[in-house]
């Protein structure tokens, strides 16, 4: 390697000084001084992620209880699956938020107005998955901000919302297949 290519390669700090200053701070958790995030503004926008999962979990779950109709049960089915999978986000989002020195926020109390998402009133099957789409697509665009917003300051967090961003679009995808068997045309052109 050349003088030129060492220069363009970010500093790594001896592993003196990296034991030094993990013994000196250890009272800071997981956040070491190379955290580069706004460890309050990260808390406060992973609070409102958390209220997000939980209306999913809590919208899902309830479609996948009311949900009637000759053809409800593979669709039931499926917004339980999708119920399982946004409690697991709520959970890995809670988790960040405690490993960055918060308390994660379960309050109902506060929970809609927190939630980037709706809770909802649907009263058909079609009207539920038009709700779950509608509510997927507002997750897919918050969490792509969200991406970009903590890009290189938190790479811990923008990874593990890179992982549920990739599940939502599943989700998205599986509510659009559904809306189209249930209308039996596409909603949204492709």
């Amino acid at each position: 390697m050349d003088a030129q290519t060492a220069a363009t390669k970010p500093f790594l700090t001896d592993v003196k000084t990296l034991r030094e200053r993990a013994r000196k701070n250890i009272g800071d958790g997981a956040v070491t001084s190379t955290y580069e995030g706004d460890v309050d503004k990260t808390i406060e926008i992973l609070q409102t992620v958390l209220a997000t999962e939980i209306v999913c979990v809590l919208r899902y779950t309830m479609h996948a209880v009311a949900a009637t109709g000759i053809s409800s049960e593979g669709v039931k089915a499926e917004f339980a699956k999708h119920a399982r999978e946004e409690q697991e986000h709520a959970n890995q989002v809670a988790e960040r938020i405690n490993q960055l020195g918060g308390k994660p926020d379960f309050n109902p109390t506060g929970l809609a107005s927190r939630s980037a998402s709706e809770y909802g009133k649907a009263e058909n099957l079609v009207e539920m998955i038009k709700e779950n789409l509608i509510a997927e697509r507002i997750a897919i665009d918050h969490y792509r901000e969200l991406i970009r917003y903590f890009g290189n300051d938190d790479p811990g967090t923008r990874t593990m919302l890179e992982g549920i961003l990739e599940v939502e679009e599943e989700h998205a995808n599986d509510m659009h297949d559904l809306l189209v068997a249930h209308e039996g045309q596409p909603m949204l052109d492709k």
